[in-house]
């Protein structure tokens, strides 16, 4: 499975309706995993997101579709990074001429 970085950011109605954002969390978790994803960890955090999201999803696609299903409720903004491992990164590396 491929792995992604997932940042949020909360919309205004997302902040109007933050005490709702625990049970939204984890009907999105389960989406996830009913899409054949995983969610690795979950952070709430400080600075400019506000919560980080690791996951693994069975390809781009559900990657995608997942993120597009977050933002269509209207609670969140998601930019999504694809994340490679050290051994992803080193096979990749050796194809440089």
């Amino acid at each position: 499975m491929a792995t992604f970085i997932t940042l949020y950011k909360l919309t205004d109605q997302g902040a109007k309706a933050i005490k709702d954002a625990p049970a939204r969390v984890e009907a999105a978790m389960k989406g996830l995993e009913a899409m054949g994803g995983k969610v690795i960890g979950f952070y709430v955090t400080m600075g400019e997101y506000d919560y980080i999201g690791i996951g693994e999803a069975p390809n781009d696609e559900a990657a995608a579709a997942f993120a597009l299903a977050l933002g269509a409720q209207g609670n969140v903004h998601t930019t999504t990074l694809k994340a490679f491992t050290r051994e992803q990164f080193a096979s990749f590396v050796k194809m440089i001429p």
